[in-house]
């Protein structure tokens, strides 16, 4: 029985995707205030926030086949090595079309070392760890959009015509930020826990169609889920500056409201697992995305500046459950040998919208205002809140299996089959 590993490998990955996911979400709303400084009205802002998704779409399963039946960690430096190219040339690009290629650029390094992060948790952690684990694991990404947002306000101004100049400024951070992260990404993967030539077959994970697993009960639930959540985390970031610009809130202003929400998500997955035992994964779920529709909605409405920020809290709060449980959702329900895949269809679901829902929201600001895509988020969470429910609608109640609530959707066998082979689910 091979030793399990200590967690010192997850707080060298969480330190590494503090850094890539503060770059990212330092350059986020830097692009938007770059691409406003170039004459970018609210629709193009929302083209280029798309881009950001669309190589991500097309990349994302072809990199999970390949870390379901090999190594995850070169993704990672590679994917950092991708956002730090593509914050420095959209900081040096002087056109609307050359800052969307390069965004696109930074969204693919960004699935990268994503996809490569989530395996090895998923690899590494024991199923009654993954709730857990994927929870620290996202505490990451908060860290990372909890300090993003402020450095970018600070360092963007709106005065005199200075924001070309630096909008650019703070890109070319955002890649330094980014380069940070190598400096954690040591001994992050162990091989002796899962010798992946023995337990899974090369080419084990390509006779999996990609139907056989979409189909599987739990994962496109997780899938919508997910690509819900983070379609509201997104249009935030990158609308809340056009948002902050008609109603005369600053960029600094706008940064620390960004930070906000992700200071409470912080808050919300270090209190997820007492949070899946005292209510169940399902009730969970449902309830978070309820209250994210209703909270998202509510920035229409023409809220001054203090009372954004306490809505912000909220809606933060709501959002930080649903990334990890459909992590783990996805994971446990995959069929074996699939695990990474599964995880690289949730964000190929989760870049679909990325793509589709800043598409949408700049059609719907273009046509009704920028108060409308804060609405449009609100319907697809209340969507996400009624599929989330579904089990308990169904009969089923998984949510007291296991230590840390249940897997929701998944049939018994394959949860049985997950928790037995060491090598299932791409652990």
């Amino acid at each position: 029985m091979p030793q399990r590993p200590g967690r010192g490998w997850l707080l060298r990955l969480v330190i590494a995707f503090s850094f890539a996911q503060a770059a990212v979400s330092m350059a986020r709303p830097a692009v938007s205030y770059r691409a406003l400084a170039l004459g970018a009205d609210a629709r193009a802002v929302g083209v280029i926030a798309g881009i950001y998704a669309l190589l991500p779409l097309f990349a994302a399963v072809p990199l999970g086949r390949r870390t379901d039946h090999g190594r995850c960690a070169p993704l990672l430096p590679a994917g950092v090595a991708l956002i730090a190219i593509g914050c420095v040339c959209s900081a040096t690009a002087g056109s609307l079309p050359g800052m969307a290629a390069w965004s696109g650029v930074m969204g693919l390094g960004h699935l990268a070392f994503v996809i490569g992060a989530q395996s090895i948790v998923a690899r590494q952690s024991a199923p009654d760890e993954q709730d857990r684990n994927f929870g620290h694991f996202t505490i990451g990404a908060s860290l990372g959009q909890l300090i993003g947002p402020v450095a970018a306000g600070l360092v963007v101004s709106g005065h005199d015509g200075a924001m070309a100049r630096t909008s650019a400024v703070a890109l070319a951070l955002s890649a330094a930020v980014a380069a940070c992260s190598v400096t954690a990404l040591w001994r992050i993967e162990h091989r002796g826990r899962d010798a992946r030539p023995e337990a899974a077959p090369a080419g084990e994970a390509r006779r999996v169609p990609v139907r056989a697993i979409l189909t599987t009960r739990g994962v496109a639930s997780g899938i919508f889920i997910s690509l819900a959540v983070l379609s509201a985390t997104d249009i935030l970031t990158a609308y809340l500056p056009v948002v902050g610009e008609q109603r005369g809130i600053s960029p600094s202003v706008v940064g620390l409201l960004l930070s906000l929400r992700a200071a409470a998500t912080i808050g919300c997955r270090l209190a997820i697992t007492p949070m899946i035992r005292l209510l169940g994964r399902t009730v969970l779920m449902a309830t978070s995305c309820l209250g994210a529709a209703l909270l998202c909605a509510g920035i229409a409405l023409p809220l001054p500046a203090w009372a954004l920020g306490v809505l912000l809290a909220g809606l933060g709060f709501c959002l930080g459950v649903g990334q990890p449980l459909s992590m783990t959702t996805v994971v446990q329900a995959a069929p074996d040998g699939a695990g990474s895949t599964a995880l690289a269809l949730r964000l190929t679901g989760n870049r679909l919208g990325q793509v589709a829902a800043p598409a949408s929201a700049g059609l719907l600001a273009g046509l009704a205002g920028t108060a409308a895509p804060f609405v449009m988020l609100g319907g697809l969470l209340l969507v996400s809140s009624a599929i989330a429910v579904r089990p308990l609608c169904d009969g089923r109640s998984g949510d007291a299996t296991g230590p840390a609530g249940g897997v929701p959707g998944p049939e018994g066998e394959a949860t049985r089959r997950d928790r037995e082979s060491p090598s299932s689910s791409g652990r």
